[in-house]
């Protein structure tokens, strides 16, 4: 059900703040991998044959491949290093996953505020031609599906007896391969966000009409902030008449708020001394109340922008 108004900004914000940590964390954590050439039980038994300093070798060798030399290695490097950085793509691929619900839904025919991209040539539905089902979104859902249950083998590579064992070999293998499905996923969702358009008149259509029977009752909670404000002990259940008065009439919230003159003018009066633009009309749209959602939005996308950079 309704609860209050939102800009799409801050929908998509949600996302910004969430993934741009993530990324941020996957870059830290690709720039701490570890690699070992230290010997066969990694004390460096078989190099110190070969050379003065086999540790110096080792370094070499291993920023050769951009990797740091390994603190501690036998047979296997330490595996917490490959395994954080996997956990954090994890954590990614269903913060992607969690977008792609969103949008898909937002595409809902009842709800219609975005849609995908289409290509001229593109086709939506194999049988309904009329349709445009958002099967990017849907693609990328599926990716995760198939891929992030594979968190559990990876926790259990974690173990290896005596770091020597070699019952990691087969399942290791598959790393690449939840790689290649999480980039995927990466490059779907990439590609819808790009294409992504939203449409002004039914995001208006939709505000307007929230507030299930009763026509702008999404701006029931701040008329009875206001009147909390204004010291009424019984704001909440004042406007709660208010709200089954417009249900019964048909009228708007605004139109009702507004024969009851003395609850409208304090609640006016509040609004006054806020200094909101205005204070009159602020129940006559549901645009106006949307708190700092576009403001805060604007903020977060200029933050990860430039830490991105």
């Amino acid at each position: 059900q309704h609860a209050v108004p939102i800009t799409f900004g801050w929908e998509i914000a949600e996302f910004v703040a969430r993934l741009g940590k993530s990324i941020l964390k996957i870059e830290e954590l690709s720039d701490d991998l570890v690699g070992k050439l230290a010997g066969p039980v990694g004390s460096y038994n078989g190099p110190s044959m070969i050379v003065k300093d086999p540790e110096e070798l080792e370094r070499i060798y291993t920023e050769f491949l951009g990797l740091k030399p390994s603190e501690y290695s036998n047979q296997l490097v330490e595996a917490e290093h490959v395994l954080r950085l996997l956990l954090e793509m994890n954590v990614a691929f269903g913060i992607i996953a969690n977008l792609a619900d969103d949008l898909r839904n937002l595409q809902r025919s009842e709800i219609g505020e975005v849609f995908e991209y289409f290509a001229a040539t593109q086709v939506g539905s194999s049988t309904m031609p009329q349709k445009r089902n958002p099967w990017n979104s849907e693609h990328v859902k599926s990716l995760w599906k198939a891929m992030c249950p594979r968190v559990v083998t990876f926790y259990m590579d974690q173990i290896s007896e005596h770091q020597r064992d070699l019952s990691n070999s087969a399942s290791q293998r598959f790393i690449t391969d939840y790689i290649a499905g999480f980039t995927m996923a990466v490059s779907r969702m990439n590609s819808v966000v790009k294409g992504l358009q939203a449409d002004r008149d039914n995001m208006a259509k939709n505000l307007e009409s929230a507030g299930g029977k009763v026509k702008g009752g999404v701006l029931a909670e701040p008329a009875y902030i206001l009147l909390g404000e204004a010291g009424y002990n019984d704001g909440h259940e004042i406007i709660r008449q208010i709200t089954l008065e417009a249900e019964k009439s048909g009228k708007t919230f605004f139109e009702v708020l507004k024969t009851h003159e003395k609850e409208y003018a304090d609640i006016t009066a509040q609004l006054e001394k806020l200094g909101v633009e205005n204070p009159a009309n602020f129940f006559e749209h549901p645009a106006n109340y949307c708190g700092l959602a576009a403001k805060k939005s604007a903020r977060l996308a200029k933050k990860y922008r430039e830490l991105m950079k």
